[in-house]
């Protein structure tokens, strides 16, 4: 798998190389991932920069970290590999010896991929995880959108055209494919989520939840609005900051929770105290995944106005934790919720929102209805089910791909005897001519 984001980098991406990838393992299939070093990477990975091809198959999907260098300009996140480290990291694929590549970005780790796929002859998937035309503006502001939104189709168009075949996690992103024209077999397969690291018992949240009132006492005895995710303006987070006051109006007992990291923290922390709202708001900035899922598990309402989210992952993690959702109905959040299923799905409406958010708020018969509900719900979306439909992709692209070279050998083998023929033909009249 090759991805330009992986652990500790925080993004729907990360989540679903790592959530598959073990998901495989676990299933008797062997992982390799390749993915960029950051600094802060783990111990135990860095290793996996040392100049040694020797790959030992464990129980794991095998981290191989390519040096890399920061993008400043582009995001304080994100890091792109070395162009010079591409024979390096095809020493590590070939150690490997890989039966098909899954490309899981658009970046350098993408041609690396597409080098090796096409220099060995192997098959490639491409996941279109990311719906570059309205994300580049977020990473690009000080350029045209018109010439951006252009170029980033253009680069989506051409891994598309370059894989064996491609994979959506939503039937939006299924249909932009459709709109680019692109002529390949595409598949259907949201992420899914292990439901494990989203189930714990009342008494281990109620002890999680003393510990941040200790480190946040603006949460203590409040009812918890959270969410989870970037934060960037992409989220649309604003949405939330611009309905507190209401909520907090009817309310003033809740607390808005905001987890996660992002370029954008100091804007919001000072769009908070604009709105008036600061002292009911507590940004966390990173949570390590355990954690989170214990925030999950403490929070009263998913809230989330996402208008850009690809997937909508954070909305089944809420829902397996036993929390419901308010979110706006886009993108995937609009796949993964299909309704009112575990919470309600909102036009993009301020007072629509506020009201469903009431309506879990002050209905203690609904909450309980919509917090069973969303538990059930949530379980057509676990790893398990996922990973099986990637295990028949992959084999499925495998198989057409093997087709496709021996169609190819006998179409080159029947030209090759063809010239034959007609060499010795001619040679054959060229005697009799001669005689």
């Amino acid at each position: 798998m090759f991805t330009d984001a992986y652990w500790p980098r925080v993004n729907g991406v990360t989540v679903s190389v790592d959530s598959f990838s073990h998901a495989l393992v676990r299933r008797g299939n062997e992982v390799m991932i390749v993915c960029p070093f950051y600094p802060e990477s783990p111990v135990a990975e860095r290793l996996s920069t040392a100049h040694s091809v020797t790959v030992e198959h464990k129980p794991e999907p095998v981290v191989v970290r390519v040096p890399s260098i920061g993008v400043q300009l582009l995001s304080k996140e994100d890091r792109v590999a070395r162009f010079e480290k591409l024979f390096w990291v095809s020493q590590h694929i070939e150690a490997f010896n890989p039966d098909i590549l899954h490309i899981n970005t658009e970046f350098m780790l993408a041609e690396f991929g597409l080098y090796y796929a096409g220099m060995y002859g192997i098959p490639s998937v491409y996941t279109f995880h990311t719906l570059w035309e309205d994300y580049a503006t977020n990473y690009l502001p000080f350029l045209p959108p018109a010439a951006l939104k252009s170029f980033a189709k253009s680069l989506i168009k051409k891994f598309l055209r370059r894989t064996n075949r491609v994979i959506v996690p939503t039937e939006q992103i299924g249909e932009v494919v459709k709109q680019y024209n692109i002529k390949k077999r595409t598949h259907l397969l949201p992420t899914g989520i292990d439901p494990s690291l989203f189930t714990h018992d009342e008494g281990e949240i109620a002890a999680y939840r003393v510990l941040l009132e200790q480190k946040y006492p603006r949460l203590k005895d409040k009812r918890i609005l959270l969410f989870a995710g970037r934060i960037s303006g992409e989220k649309n987070i604003d949405f939330l900051l611009a309905i507190a006051p209401l909520i907090l109006e009817k309310h003033p007992k809740v607390a808005f929770l905001f987890v996660g990291n992002g370029p954008d923290l100091h804007l919001f922390t000072k769009e908070a105290a604009r709105q008036g709202v600061a002292d009911a708001c507590v940004f966390t900035g990173y949570l390590k995944r355990e954690d989170l899922a214990l925030t999950y598990g403490m929070s009263d309402i998913f809230v989330f106005p996402s208008l850009t989210e690809t997937q909508g992952l954070v909305t089944i993690e809420a829902m397996l934790s036993g929390t419901p959702v308010v979110a706006i109905g886009a993108m995937g959040t609009l796949t993964v919720m299909g309704g009112d299923n575990g919470g309600f799905m909102v036009k993009d409406d301020k007072d629509e929102f506020v009201r469903r958010v009431f309506d879990l708020l002050e209905d203690d018969e609904l909450y309980q209805r919509k917090v069973a509900e969303a538990r059930e719900h949530a379980q057509a979306w676990t790893i398990d089910t996922m990973a099986t439909k990637l295990e028949k992709i992959y084999q499925g692209t495998i198989d057409a791909f093997q087709r496709a070279v021996k169609n190819n050998t006998l179409f080159q083998l029947r030209n090759k005897t063809k010239e034959a023929v007609d060499l010795i033909t001619e040679a054959i009249e060229k005697n009799k001519n001669d005689d």
